[in-house]
């Protein structure tokens, strides 16, 4: 058995349940974040416009700047329910890197900018290590698909 799945099996099995309000914060959070850019795209543009390299059209800097925006938001609902969780956790990851290098070439960063990503990326690191929890769309379907199997297994145990 490989790391990943040993660290999976690991988060699975010591997952308490207020973790998982804290997941449901933190995809409200990501939510947030991306309708707060999606109404104000013009400051997303001009931020990811002073970060990213001059020569880049117009048309692509605001072509990233809406698929984050989605991606965000989608990424927010997806944590809320439980879905994917580390697979989520995982692009969020790569965007909150993304954005904490583009916010020091612009120059444009804070520090409670910078504070408040630092602990969203730590919070999704670790959510990408103990996955879903127990309040969770995947694992109250999957325990429901379980109980069926069991309820409708012809075989006698």
């Amino acid at each position: 058995m490989n790391y990943l799945n040993r660290v999976g099996i690991w988060g699975d099995r010591h997952h308490p349940k207020w973790l998982d309000y804290i997941r449901i914060i933190l995809g409200l959070f990501l939510c947030y974040k991306a309708i707060t850019f999606l109404i104000d795209m013009s400051y997303l543009v001009s931020i990811m416009r002073a970060g990213i390299n001059k020569d880049m059209s117009a048309f692509m800097v605001v072509f990233f700047g809406q698929f984050i925006v989605i991606v965000t938001l989608l990424s927010g609902i997806f944590l809320i329910f439980g879905i994917h969780t580390r697979l989520i956790s995982a692009i969020q990851i790569v965007i909150l890197i993304g954005a904490i290098i583009i916010l020091n070439r612009s120059g444009a960063i804070n520090t409670s900018e910078l504070l408040l990503t630092l602990v969203t990326l730590v919070l999704l690191v670790c959510f990408l290590v103990i996955g879903n929890g127990p309040l969770s769309y995947s694992r109250m379907f999957r325990e429901e698909d379980k109980a069926y199997r069991d309820a409708h297994n012809p075989q006698v145990h």
